[in-house]
């Protein structure tokens, strides 16, 4: 029963930390895309005429 308890907290705690890790690649990704489409937007808006 032990065993079986430790092998549960064991995956339970890696799957914890990989999926962190995906969380803050995918986190850190969409705010570089914001930063850049954001920039483009600034730079694009004196072209726009009304």
């Amino acid at each position: 029963m032990d065993e079986r308890v430790y092998k549960t907290m064991s995956r339970s705690g890696a799957l914890s930390i990989v999926i962190g890790v995906i969380s803050i690649a995918v986190g850190l990704a969409s705010g570089v895309m914001l930063l850049i489409s954001g920039g483009r937007l600034l730079s694009g808006k004196s072209k726009i005429l009304f």
